[in-house]
């Protein structure tokens, strides 16, 4: 499979997920690599919710975990 296809499988587009991360923290971080991550427990298992200046650190953090599905929201 191509890594475009990898990706779909992986990921779900939603249309909205809670924000970790004010605006008003943008500024103290000007490098963008601030990542906040929200662990649950429910009762389907483990909810693990980030956030970050840069999804691409989210999405390697959460590949790697090995479960899924993975839910991503566009942001802008």
């Amino acid at each position: 499979m191509n890594d475009q296809a990898d990706h779909e499988a992986a990921f779900r587009f939603v249309p909205h997920l809670p924000d970790l991360i004010a605006p008003e923290e943008y500024d103290e971080h000007p490098d963008g690599r601030l990542v906040r991550v929200e662990i649950s427990v429910t009762e389907d298992g483990i909810s693990i919710l980030g956030d970050a200046f840069r999804p691409a650190v989210l999405e390697e953090m959460f590949a790697a975990l090995g479960a899924g599905p993975i839910e991503e929201m566009l942001c802008g």
